[in-house]
Parts: C-alpha cells; sequence; structure tokens
C-alpha cells in the first residue's frame, strides 16, 4: 500500500518536471516561429503537469484513514481523480480542434525552420518516452489516473508528431497543414478522454470483479478439504487496493459451530493474505451424503438447469424432518422478468415435490 503510494507520487513528479521542461522548449519554439500548433502544444503539456499535480493529491486523499464517515476509507478518491483527468483531456481537445479551425479560417502562416524541426521531434520522443512509462506504472500500480496520464501523453505524443509533420511539409512546400492535423489530433483526444471517463464512472459504480481473479479465490477456497463448493462471491472496492465482500461454502452438515468457526477464520484470512480482501465467509450445510436428498437434488438440479437464463443451482438443502426443500438459482442479468422465472421453477418443483414445502431463492450473476 504503501510503496504503491510512493510510486505512484514519484511518477507522477517526474511527469510534472518533464512537462514543465517540454512547456519551456515549445513555448519559445512556438513564439519564434509564430506557430499557434506549437504554442497550443505547450499549453497541453503545461495541462498534463496540472493532471500530475491532481493524481497526487488524488493519491494523498486517498490514503486518510477510515472514519465514522467513511467506515470503509477513501480509496475511491483516486476514481474521482481520473474523473478529473478525463475533463482535462477532453477540455484540451476541444481547444485543440477550435484553435486549429481558427488557424484554418485566418490562414495564419508560421515561420519555420530546421532548428523548430528537430526540436519537436525531440519533445515527440520525450513524450513517448513519458506516456510508455506511465501506462507502464499505472498496470503496475493498478492507478487508472496513471493510466489515463499515460494515454494522455500518447495523444500529446500524437499530437507533436502532427505538429512536426506540419513543419516538415511546410518546410518543404510552403504549405501549412497544422490547422487540419490539429483537428485530427484533437478528435482522437476527445475519444480517449470520454474513454477515460467511462472507465472512471464504472469503477465508481461498482463493477463485477474480474473472471481471473474471481476463480482464484473460489479455486483457494475449494482448496480447504472441508469445503464442497464456493458460491455467491461478491466483491466491492473501495479503491484499487481495497476490496471488501463475502462468500458462501457448502460444508457437510454434521459439522460444529466448533469446527465451522475456525475454517471460515482460516479461509478468510487466506483470502486477505493472497487478494488483499477483506472477506465474509458464509455458510451453506450438504446433505448431499444422504441419498435420497443426492436424487431428489440431481433430479431438481436437471430441470432447473434446462431453464434458458439459469446459470446455476446450489445451496440445496432437503430437511426430512420440516419436509423442507431449498435452493438458491442465479439467474443471468439478461432475463428481465427473473422473478417471474423463480415462481415458475418453486411452482414446477413444487408440483413434484407436493409433500415438501420448496422454498427458491433468487441470486443475482455477481461474479464468474
Amino acid at each position: 500500500m504503501k510503496d504503491r503510494n510512493q510510486i505512484i507520487v514519484r511518477t507522477s513528479v517526474i511527469g510534472i518536471i518533464t512537462n514543465l521542461l517540454l512547456v519551456i522548449l515549445k513555448g519559445i519554439v512556438g513564439f519564434l516561429a509564430n506557430s499557434v500548433s506549437i504554442i497550443m502544444d505547450a499549453i497541453n503539456n503545461l495541462s498534463d503537469s496540472l493532471s500530475s499535480v491532481i493524481t497526487i493529491i488524488g493519491t494523498k486523499l486517498s490514503q486518510r484513514k477510515p472514519d465514522a464517515d467513511h467506515p470503509f476509507g477513501h480509496g475511491r478518491i483516486e476514481y474521482i481523480t481520473s474523473l478529473i483527468i478525463a475533463t482535462i483531456i477532453l477540455v484540451a481537445g476541444s481547444a485543440v480542434i477550435f484553435e486549429s479551425v481558427r488557424v484554418i479560417r485566418n490562414d495564419d502562416k508560421p515561420t519555420f525552420n530546421y532548428v523548430s524541426a528537430i526540436l519537436i521531434g525531440v519533445a515527440v520522443c520525450v513524450k513517448i518516452a513519458l506516456g510508455l512509462y506511465f501506462r507502464y506504472m499505472g498496470k503496475k500500480t493498478n492507478s487508472q489516473a496513471l493510466k489515463g496520464s499515460g494515454v494522455d501523453a500518447l495523444f500529446d505524443a500524437l499530437l507533436s508528431l502532427g505538429t512536426l509533420v506540419s513543419v516538415i511539409v511546410y518546410l518543404a512546400t510552403e504549405f501549412s497543414i497544422e490547422g487540419y492535423i490539429g483537428i485530427i489530433i484533437g478528435l482522437f483526444m476527445i475519444r480517449s478522454g470520454f474513454s477515460i471517463l467511462k472507465d472512471s464512472l464504472s469503477s465508481i459504480i461498482g463493477e463485477r470483479i474480474d473472471k481471473a481473479t474471481a476463480e482464484a479465490i473460489k479455486k483457494l477456497v475449494c482448496s480447504f478439504k472441508e469445503v464442497k463448493g464456493a458460491y455467491d462471491l461478491i466483491v466491492n472496492y473501495y479503491g484499487p487496493d481495497r476490496g471488501i465482500g463475502s462468500i458462501h461454502i457448502e460444508v457437510d452438515d454434521h459439522m460444529t459451530a466448533k469446527e465451522i468457526q475456525p475454517l471460515t477464520r482460516k479461509i478468510a484470512a487466506q483470502i486477505f493474505t493472497d487478494f488483499g480482501i477483506i472477506m465474509t465467509v458464509g455458510i451453506y450445510a450438504s446433505n448431499t451424503s444422504d441419498d435420497d436428498a443426492l436424487k431428489i437434488r440431481n433430479q431438481i438440479q436437471k430441470e432447473v438447469l434446462d431453464y434458458p437464463n439459469v446459470k446455476q443451482l446450489h445451496g440445496f438443502y432437503l430437511d426430512h424432518e420440516k419436509k423442507l426443500i431449498s435452493f438458491d438459482v442465479i439467474v443471468d442479468f439478461k432475463d428481465k422478468k427473473s422473478s417471474e422465472t423463480i415462481k415458475n421453477i418453486r411452482e414446477r418443483i413444487q408440483g413434484e415435490f407436493p409433500e415438501y414445502h420448496v422454498v427458491v431463492v433468487e441470486d443475482k450473476d455477481f461474479s464468474d
């Protein structure tokens, strides 16, 4: 956690220093060449520095300890940081398009020379290196803010490359195309901004846990010899490295509370050690050692899974004394009438086993 935050801050500081140097370089070249595109490029680099400052502030704020009003911590501030960076990219892209259109309309003529071309070429290489560095560190730390800054830097490199192309074309033909290239690059920047905005909003709303992590957690849980199955995995993230969730395990119905408690504690501790997720472990009692119950379960499972939008049946339990059959059914989110599906399943099973009271609980497809 501490190392992750230090990496994010250090990476952001490198970005600030690099972008400020590029602002100075491009600002001097732009004013000397009377080039609006180069000056815009310098301003864009200034906005990148602002993005890095925002990333640092967001990272620092996200480290604040949980309090009474925010018992899950402040980790989601990083998602808000990404929203702000996305907004900066959208504004910068719009400004590039606006200014490019103005250049085309006014037919502004720059005064480029070969020194300008060389300096802009150096700036392109630096920006590409910075973008790749940001993106690598963003993936390494799972920081959406750094990933967003990396994408922004790479698009800035394209912007600078477009500027370089316009310089070369002007030196060769005395025809200025910087306005047209600026429009194209601006459109790409806007597309990038919307992409980062979409990812940030998705994280704030709450996303499905990724398939690989879900499968790894269930595999770990099922590695305990007492566990017959793992179901209903739910994980909510309060920041990229702070997850809180729950999972149900199926165990033999002969196990006592004295046996179950240390088992659930060991499972929760191992999940936290391996995945950094605080996990609550619930219990399903299994009576599949009962031949009659097993036969009925297999029959019901086959019939229930015939429904097109049903993905799984679990938590089955048959109580002979109370004449009770209960089980959970996972219904796909695409089933817009899931309650009707559950009702039909219950009525069908109730009709086949009239001597029992049938309880069917609807579960959602929260994880793979």
